[in-house]
């Protein structure tokens, strides 16, 4: 008898799913208000889908096999599945489509960390079929909005751009720019020094490390580098997407520009974005996204490319920064009633009780109890379980209620 879940996987107790509720339900209700509609893609997917061409890596996916030995695994991420269902099931739909969504993901994690964990809890929102400046400042606002929602301080929007931050490595020899764009990526000076790469090109590589700061400033410090008209045209927008913000809250966001930001899901087109707390000398990954114009035509029957973006919120990541929240639930709620026979022969007149309790338009928590008790122990078990309400039901008197 196997006693403990499989490695990288665990169980989720009562208080931990109400917490997650709470956290889960304040977010479905902010994307609501924002005019998205849930949508619930399946867990399983065809193993072409979830890798999406390439831009997801194979090896982090979760493989199922089957008997007709069939390519199919756990979905890593919501986006690509959304991509297909988006493309193949709703192609009649009024664009653009506002989805949103609650799930669990599944990922192997890193090759020598044996025991991570494997199985992760996410909500998020896709906007399809939209671009344009306007369409990013909608997702970063939401994105704001549902952060502000659950409570959370500390955190910041760290911003990049995938097209831009591809332009920027165009200058490095073919053979080398993934090792100068992961050295980019993790700020790892020491390694860019070592690489064979020439005086001119570690300086340059040097100075794009730099680009990490307030917005406008970082737009005009690479507005200096010879950008081709491309990459003008991204820093145009970037500049405008930034006043439009500005301009849209009552107080800045915690924005900063970083253009060395890389994904790890390398389907992105545009800007790309992480949401990081650092509450108690700790940095947290709240949640990621970005745009991805080229996805859904991986998908689409006719392969018309569609723009898209969107972001998903990391709910074990949340949980933990307002684990010591006062509006987190810390505890659960009682049953609002206990209903129990006084005599074997009113067991009927229970249930028919209890049920009458749990009529209306508000959840009424009832349970019955089973038998087996004397009045001391149900007295101490309800009292112990917050139970606030005991109904004694006779088969010959009208029920005794007592209010603990």
């Amino acid at each position: 008898m196997i006693h403990q879940p499989p490695a990288g996987a665990r169980d989720l107790l009562p208080l931990e799913v109400a917490q997650k509720a709470w956290i889960n339900d304040n977010l479905q209700r902010v994307f609501r208000r924002w005019g998205y509609q849930r949508i619930v893609t399946s867990t399983l997917e065809w193993l072409d889908t979830l890798t999406a061409g390439g831009a997801i890596d194979g090896s982090q996916v979760v493989q199922v096999q089957t008997v007709a030995s069939q390519s199919l695994g756990l979905r890593p991420e919501l986006t690509a599945s959304i991509a297909r269902a988006a493309v193949t099931r709703m192609a009649e739909n009024t664009f653009p489509q506002r989805l949103c969504y609650r799930a669990n993901v599944f990922r192997h994690p890193p090759d020598g960390t044996h025991g991570k964990q494997m199985e992760f809890y996410q909500a998020g929102v896709e906007l399809l079929f939209a671009d344009g400046i306007i369409a990013d400042a909608e997702i970063l606002l939401l994105l704001t909005d549902s952060l502000n929602e659950l409570g959370l301080e500390d955190w910041q929007l760290i911003l990049g751009e995938a097209a831009l931050g591809r332009s920027l490595l165009q200058s490095f020899p073919a053979d080398i720019r993934e090792t100068v764009r992961h050295c980019i990526a993790h700020l790892d000076r020491v390694r860019l020094q070592s690489l064979e790469l020439s005086d001119e090109l570690k300086a340059y590589a040097l100075d794009i490390f730099e680009l990490r700061g307030e917005p406008m400033g970082v737009l005009e410090r690479v507005s200096k580098f010879e950008l081709t008209p491309d990459a003008q045209k991204i820093v145009a927008n970037l500049k405008a997407l930034f006043e439009l913000l500005t301009g849209s809250t009552d107080k800045p966001l915690p924005i900063l520009l970083d253009l060395t930001l890389i994904q790890t899901f390398d389907y992105y087109t545009g800007i790309v974005f992480e949401a990081v707390s650092f509450t108690n000398n700790q940095s947290r990954v709240l949640g990621q996204g970005g745009r991805y114009d080229k996805l859904l035509g991986l998908y689409h029957p006719q392969k018309e490319d569609h723009p898209g973006i969107g972001f998903c919120l990391n709910l074990e990541e949340i949980h933990n920064c307002l684990l010591q929240s006062p509006q987190l639930p810390n505890k659960l709620d009682g049953n609002a009633w206990l209903v129990i026979a006084k005599d074997s022969a009113a067991q009927q007149q229970v249930f028919q009780y209890a049920q009458t309790l749990r009529q209306g338009d508000e959840i009424v928590r009832v349970e019955v109890e089973l038998g087996g008790r004397s009045p001391e122990d149900i007295y101490d078990y309800a009292k112990r379980s917050k139970i606030a309400n005991l109904a004694w039901v006779s088969s010959s008197d009208d029920p005794k209620i007592e209010t603990l």
